[in-house]
């Protein structure tokens, strides 16, 4: 197992990891729409937030080497599922539309910060490393 950390991360001194890679597939944690190295919330609502969360997704994912075509399964929790179509149309641009991964999605009656969103993914290693 490898518990994987950048130092902005490491800097926010968080309970959890980025991400753990255990054989061929990187866990992530759930990501927020936080902006990098802080625990500030992007402004704008749901879509911005969602944005912020993909795009710190990506970042993770390029850390090891990898892109959005990596990832094989996506948890999303929604503080408010009346948003789900809102969610749906920015988390779909970041995926090829024949690539797409599986996911499960809820709501939440609440998520770290106060966030509108989280999203866990779960990414296929395999021999890049």
């Amino acid at each position: 197992m490898e518990f994987i950390n950048s130092p902005a991360a490491r800097a926010l001194k968080l309970p959890f990891c980025q991400a753990v890679r255990v054989g061929d597939v990187l866990y992530l944690s759930g990501a927020l729409g936080n902006r990098p190295g802080t625990l500030e919330l992007a402004p704008g609502g749901l879509e911005a937030q969602t944005r912020q969360t993909m795009d710190n997704i990506g970042a993770v994912l390029e850390e090891n080497g990898l892109s959005f075509r990596d990832v094989f399964k996506c948890t999303i929790m929604l503080a408010d599922m009346t948003q789900w179509a809102d969610f749906n149309k920015v988390y779909v641009t970041y995926f090829d539309p024949e690539r797409l991964p599986a996911r499960s999605g809820f709501g939440a009656n609440g998520l770290a910060l106060g966030a509108l969103v989280e999203v866990e993914c779960w990414a296929y290693v395999g021999k890049k490393r």
